[in-house]
């Protein structure tokens, strides 16, 4: 029964917070469909996984922990798909670069290392405390604080570019 009990507590947490989870993959993956297929994995595997939540008082951080792992996993698969198209994009390129006047912070996040962005995202965009996303992400605390502080050092220097161009 406990099983069952904790299962049913996945389920109505995960549709009470289902557009965090959404606007979360969809950070990693940048589109809709994509994003739907993750929440969609994610469910799936808390469904399956559920023996190893510690309790209900931990499916916050759990689920996070499983749609990050998911968007990631979908990253991968993805860029190895992508490797082999950008061979043959290479031999079609003109050579010339576009330039874009505007700039705004998603395309500087979009910018930043994975690894930092997704803290970013979490802190700034889920409002997660520093140690809820070190438990997500598996690192300490430490490493979080300073992967959150380069990440903001990064974007400062981004923005800063492009205000001077």
């Amino acid at each position: 029964m406990h099983k069952d009990s904790l299962k049913k507590q996945i389920a109505e947490y995960v549709i009470r917070n289902k557009e965090k989870y959404y606007r979360l993959a969809y950070s990693y993956v940048k589109n809709p469909d994509d994003a739907l297929d993750i929440i969609q994995e994610s469910i799936y595997k808390a469904v399956s996984n559920v023996d190893s939540l510690k309790g209900s008082d931990y499916i916050k951080v759990w689920f996070y922990r499983i749609v990050v792992n998911t968007s990631l996993d979908f990253l991968r698969k993805r860029r190895k798909i992508v490797a082999v198209e950008d061979e043959v994009l290479i031999g079609l390129d003109s050579g010339i670069n576009d330039k874009y006047e505007n700039f705004d912070l998603k395309e500087a996040l979009d910018n930043l290392p994975e690894k930092y962005r997704v803290i970013v995202i979490l802190r700034y965009f889920e409002d997660l405390k520093i140690e809820e996303i070190a438990e997500i992400l598996s690192e300490n605390i430490s490493t979080i604080k300073t992967r959150l502080y380069k990440s903001l050092k990064m974007l400062r220097v981004e923005m800063n570019d492009y205000e001077e161009a």
